[in-house]
């Protein structure tokens, strides 16, 4: 076996740009459930090709004999779950482990086996041909990770509040045709007072809260129903477990705020400027201040942005990080969230102009907070309107929600505060646009644009 192979740094200078992302000291893993295949140089050792079980002990004996042929850098692609456990241990034994695009790596020549697709992913690799898939640091690697488990929690939780609505409507009880939602004040009162075994549909509709838009009489229709022993178990158990996955929610936010503890404070002691609009708390947000703990933890106040709440903040960080260093510009960080426009062109005429299909989970936060601008009064606001009217609903969402990530981009990487100039700011904007467009197509034409008002 050879000595492992590396490029000098005063080499690389000499080399051509593109010869200097060349790694010879590159492996590739191809990612199973059960067994991984690796492939080395194939200088290294006289089997280049080895077959590992997903074991954790086989695993270290994959990353000894790794380190054993001289590799400094590993790439793999990402397979369901199961790259994660190899990727973080090759990463503390001091690897530079790359994550790719399966999209990458679909024109694999010749016949499609896991000793092919490993030798493809080295001889790639080795010369510099893949880029790693974006994972952030360790700290917001742990964040992310009770975030998604909080959000997964509640995705439960609302499949149970459809079991709760569909064991009533089997007793022909339509409580949620009368009230918003069944898990309000009004409606948990009412399912826990006919579990509790009362019947009587005026009494019931009597717990009816003040807010409540319907009246008693009209709540007490819905309540007469037939009490049937089979639908009301299938009730309280749906209901048993709803509240069951609510108490793993509030672990989650202890769990939360415990690692946000351990985020270095970043604002420097000064005081978070107080909102200019206070916004109604969501249910099912944390039972915590997450416009304060995300103030510490990046120094900069995402929540001046319309749109976006303590809780969408911290969704967004812990999925990217406070660190925007690894998109260079704010174009990389809105085509990697699949935000941009598309650029499918051929024989020099454009084909399509559609966003590239993307499942990425801050994309979709933020459509969610461009849809929340409908009725705003804000620059945002005005914005999100005239491109509905223009393009329509779908594109109007996915075009203010790339505006959203800008800010969110410069916001993160210069630290900068964001102030909204306002509606009629925005329209005054907009209009200005449209007159000088108007008088340079004049002017084109040999017409000159008069004011009404100046005419007359």
């Amino acid at each position: 076996m050879r000595t492992s192979q590396r490029v000098d740094p005063q080499v690389k200078k000499i080399l051509p740009q593109q010869f200097q992302h060349v790694n010879l000291n590159a492996a590739g893993i191809d990612v199973g459930s059960e067994f991984h295949f690796v492939a080395v140089p194939p200088d290294r050792d006289k089997q280049s090709v080895r077959k590992f079980s997903a074991f954790t002990g086989n695993i270290i004996t994959m990353a000894d004999w790794l380190q054993k042929c001289g590799v400094d850098t590993v790439v793999m692609e990402s397979t369901g779950v199961y790259w994660i456990p190899l990727f973080e241990l090759l990463e503390s034994r001091g690897m530079k482990v790359l994550l790719v695009d399966p999209r990458r790596l679909k024109h694999v020549p010749g016949r499609k086996t896991d000793v092919v697709d490993c030798q493809w992913l080295q001889q790639l690799h080795a010369f510099g041909l893949l880029s790693g898939a974006f994972r952030p640091e360790e700290q917001v690697c742990v964040l992310r990770s009770y975030m998604r488990q909080r959000g997964m929690l509640l995705q439960y939780a609302a499949h149970h509040i459809q079991h709760m609505q569909k064991a009533l409507h089997q007793m022909n009880i339509k409580l949620d045709k009368v009230i918003t939602d069944i898990t309000g004040v009004t409606g948990m009162a009412i399912i826990n007072a006919i579990l509790a075994g009362e019947r009587d549909a005026e009494r019931l509709a009597a717990l009816r809260n003040e807010r409540c838009q319907n009246t008693e009489a009209t709540i007490a229709q819905a309540l007469q129903g037939n009490w049937r022993e089979e639908h009301l178990f299938v009730l309280q158990q749906a209901l048993t477990l709803y509240r069951t996955y609510h108490e793993q929610v509030a672990q989650c936010d202890r769990k939360i705020q415990a690692h946000l503890s351990t985020f270095e404070d970043k604002s420097g002691g000064e005081p978070l400027p107080l909102r200019p609009k206070k916004t109604k708390r969501n249910r099912n947000d944390p039972a915590l201040d997450s416009r304060t703990l995300m103030y510490q933890a990046s120094g900069v106040d995402l929540t001046r942005i319309d749109g976006i709440d303590g809780h969408t903040a911290m969704k967004i960080i812990s999925e990217i990080g406070l660190d925007m260093t690894p998109w260079r510009t704010y174009k990389h960080f809105t085509s990697w969230m699949g935000l941009c426009p598309g650029n499918k062109e051929s024989a020099g005429r454009k084909m399509s102009g559609r966003t590239k299909p993307c499942a990425n989970r801050v994309a979709t936060i933020l459509r969610i907070a461009a849809q929340t601008l409908h009725r705003s009064k804000t620059a945002l606001g005005a914005y999100y309107r005239r491109m509905k009217t223009r393009l329509g609903a779908s594109k109007a969402i996915t075009a203010t929600a790339h505006k959203l990530a800008r800010l969110v981009y410069f916001i993160l990487k210069h630290g900068w505060g964001y102030v909204d100039p306002g509606q009629d700011w925005y329209d005054k904007q907009y209009q200005e646009r449209i007159m000088k467009s108007l008088q340079k197509r004049a002017k084109d034409l040999g017409f000159q644009l008069v004011p009404l008002i100046q005419a007359i």
